[in-house]
């Protein structure tokens, strides 16, 4: 028997509910995956301090209050714990200032890391030192000056600690690795208030002597590098101090 078709206009229901369903679910998929890789990459280029605003925005506004409470009963978040997370924000934005600045005055061979609650900047005795001295070896002044720039730049408390390797002092001058690590944090101190002109009320200096190592003393590079000048800029023991962006 010949089909029969019925001319005339063709309406909803002689359309079937299952045509293009395909399409459809691609078409989704796709965009999912489009959006999962924008994300990923919008993750990719922030840096580090941003991130860290992030997470702490994202928390304040998730039910915490500014006392420490949450607004869903039995959930607290401690002061200390948002404090903490204050203070990691601040350490992650002055590591960014620091680290313009450095480039900025074009100070090289220095290693810049960022702890907690501060930025440390260190120099290896060779660059300031001669063995078993506290007083600057020529080709250190030109490398102080630079550091005189970051510091001024950098306004917060600095402290700049001195150590040694474990190997006894032999000298007529310091008794001990104390006296030697002390006097080489002076060293730094004087020369930041007397020639670059830093208000004394931000430095201090402390000698560690051997008792802070970053390396192993077995080797002698091990030594050379727990030889060294710490430069530490600290962040503000207020929690909700700031710190100024990098120009």
């Amino acid at each position: 028997m010949a089909a029969r078709f019925k001319a005339g206009r063709v309406t909803p229901r002689d359309i079937s509910p299952h045509t293009g369903g395909w399409q459809i679910v691609y078409a989704g998929f796709i965009l999912i995956m489009l959006s999962f890789f924008i994300l990923l990459t919008s993750f990719a280029s922030l840096d580090q301090s941003k991130i860290t605003r992030f997470v702490s925005s994202f928390s304040n506004a998730v039910n915490v209050m500014s006392g420490g409470q949450s607004i869903e009963k039995g959930d607290t978040l401690l002061d200390a714990k948002i404090n903490l997370m204050a203070k990691a924000d601040m350490a992650a934005r002055l590591f960014e200032k620091v680290r313009r600045v450095m480039i900025r005055t074009g100070l090289e061979g220095v290693r810049l890391q960022q702890t907690r609650d501060a930025v440390v900047l260190t120099l290896k005795e060779k660059l300031l030192f001669e063995s078993g001295q506290s007083r600057f070896s020529p080709d250190a002044l030109a490398r102080m000056a630079q550091i005189g720039q970051v510091v001024r730049t950098v306004d917060v408390p600095v402290e700049i600690q001195g150590h040694t390797d474990d190997r006894p002092v032999h000298s007529t001058r310091y008794a001990s690795n104390w006296e030697l690590s002390t006097d080489r944090a002076m060293t730094v101190l004087r020369y930041l208030i007397d020639k670059e002109g830093i208000d004394a009320r931000r430095l201090s200096a402390v000698g560690y002597a051997q008792y802070r190592p970053i390396a192993n003393n077995d080797t002698a590079a091990d030594r050379a590098v727990n030889r060294r000048v710490d430069i530490v800029f600290k962040v503000d023991s207020q929690p909700h101090a700031d710190v100024p962006e990098a120009p």
